[in-house]
């Protein structure tokens, strides 16, 4: 975040405020805070590609395995190796270029990247899938790569490395690509139905059988955190405050992250702070707070004191369901913007600030 700013504005201060380790309802208004709300009766879903890549982040073999099922092509009588052992041998041996390496590495994935090459490289699934291949075996070497991919993005997202935005993951699939000369291929035909159509299932049931993982990694951080800021927020909310008043200048951008958007939007109703002349949320809750009379600051239909800033930019994700809109909730301050981070929930959470549409939208919006 501090280098994309700078690069927006040279010379801008930034002050992050790091507070995770310190700190039946009606929705009043019909649903206005959320996105499609009234055309889809509560949510989209999602589209078949980003399903998929849903099931890859858990199942990285997933799509080889179906491959895998397919019937094996005839080895010939020929002396030299089949196409299945030269896609096998080729594939377990691969060395990423320096441009793939340097890519990987620029995101901070470079470990995650070796790892899960030899994974993929050494399972049964590949095994399986390449006696399958034909001559050139693209669509295989596409999968793997998509196998390669899904399981490093996977990894980082274990160790807490915020999400890549779909652009950003497409670019290192599309080097990665290139390097193992899938000429662009996909899936195709019943295959490829046979690995959309399950997957929003397939996620259902990865979910339930890691309840006791995914409580720690999502449940915990989200739903744990907003129950201890409704009870006791004030500390957070005093942090807050104090990183503002410890800033310099004479004006201050106030940008914050899910809860922590909720957490700004309850201080600048309860105090009066002059410097901050504008408010940047991405991917929070304010609005759905404040409609289902969960907000602690505002009541419905209680309206934003006058000291409130003007300007509040409200960027959300239609795929990502923490996130909500605010314009028709608080018209008089807030416009919304949307913006695709091109990933499946829940990763589409925390992949704004690899999104370059993000960016695009905070540099007009600062000036």
């Amino acid at each position: 975040m501090r280098a994309s700013l700078v690069r927006l504005r040279p010379g801008l201060e930034v002050r992050g405020c790091f507070w995770g380790r310190e700190e039946g309802a009606d929705l009043a208004l019909g649903g206005a805070c959320i996105p499609g709300y009234t055309q889809s009766g509560g949510g989209r879903q999602e589209d078949q590609d980003l399903a998929v890549w849903g099931v890859l982040y858990r199942d990285p073999g997933y799509e080889l395995r179906l491959l895998g099922l397919r019937p094996a092509l005839a080895s010939g009588l020929g002396r030299g190796q089949s196409p299945a052992q030269r896609l096998l041998a080729e594939l377990s041996n691969y060395t990423p270029s320096p441009e793939v390496s340097a890519a990987f590495a620029e995101r901070e994935l470079c470990g995650a990247l070796g790892r899960a090459l030899r994974t993929v490289a050494a399972s049964p699934e590949l095994r399986d899938a390449a006696a399958t291949a034909d001559e050139g075996g693209y669509e295989h070497r596409h999968a793997f790569a998509r196998a390669v991919v899904a399981a490093t993005l996977a990894e980082a997202a274990d160790r807490g490395v915020d999400s890549l935005d779909g652009t950003e993951r497409d670019t290192l699939l599309s080097l990665l690509s290139a390097d193992l000369h899938t000429q662009g291929r996909t899936l195709a035909g019943a295959v490829a139905k046979a690995a959309a159509a399950p997957a929003l299932r397939a996620l259902t049931w990865h979910a339930g059988r890691r309840r006791g993982a995914l409580n720690d990694q999502f449940v915990l951080p989200a739903v744990g955190d907003i129950l201890r800021y409704q009870v006791r927020g004030q500390g957070l909310r005093r942090l807050i405050r104090r990183t503002i008043e410890q800033a310099p200048g004479d004006a201050v951008t106030v940008i914050a992250h899910s809860l922590g958007g909720v957490a700004c939007v309850d201080m600048l109703v309860q105090e009066e702070l002059d410097r901050v002349d504008q408010l940047i949320t991405v991917g929070s809750q304010a609005p759905f707070f404040y409609e289902a009379g969960a907000l602690v600051s505002l009541e419905y239909p209680q309206a934003l004191p006058a000291h409130f800033p003007r300007r509040w930019l409200n960027l959300y994700d239609r795929r990502d369901l923490l996130s909500f809109t605010a314009a028709k909730v608080f018209p008089s301050h807030a416009y919304d913007q949307e913006v695709d981070n091109r990933q499946p929930f829940p990763f589409a959470h925390s992949a704004y600030w690899s999104n370059r549409k993000v960016w695009d939208a905070i540099g007009t919006w600062i000036g």
